[in-house]
């Protein structure tokens, strides 16, 4: 590798986009229903919900389970479709995604109260360390300052 700056450029922009490869990757299992492995997982990641029905933090393997399974749990049918994937420096990946599934207790439907959704996943050392998920995507790219102020959902 080159040394100075521009070697230094290169490397960041080579391990995003290996992160935005791992975390798509991990997207292709859980849109064909495959939520068997974790092995993708720091086993002391923190997991958080930040806005929707069920917002909460866990931590650790057991308790993201736990804070999936009372996503799960909310709907029928639930699915996350990845649209778009966004490196948005050398370890954080922005997933633009569509929601669906069915309130369990409401009956409503995510495609008409809120489908687009995102997550933030921070990978470091080949696992993920950090995921935090948005049922409200503009509140996720507020977060992240990339909504003008004007648009800012908070």
């Amino acid at each position: 590798m080159r040394s100075g700056g521009s070697g230094r450029a290169i490397l960041a922009v080579t391990v995003a986009s290996a992160n935005v490869d791992f975390v798509r990757s991990l997207y292709a299992a859980w849109e064909r229903g495959d939520w068997s492995s974790v092995e993708w997982a720091d086993p002391e990641i923190e997991f958080a919900i930040a806005d929707g029905p069920s917002p909460g933090t866990w931590t650790g393997v057991a308790g993201m389970v736990d804070g999936y399974r009372q996503v799960m749990n909310a709907w029928e049918g639930y699915s996350s479709k990845a649209e778009e994937y966004v490196a948005l420096d050398d370890e954080r990946v922005l997933v633009l995604q569509r929601l669906s599934g069915r309130g369990k207790a409401s009956g409503l439907e995510l495609e008409q109260m809120q489908p687009e959704a995102a997550g933030i996943f921070e990978v470091r050392r080949g696992k993920v360390i950090r995921i935090v998920l948005y049922y409200d995507r503009d509140r996720a790219l507020a977060d992240l300052g990339l909504l003008p102020e004007s648009h800012d959902p908070r």
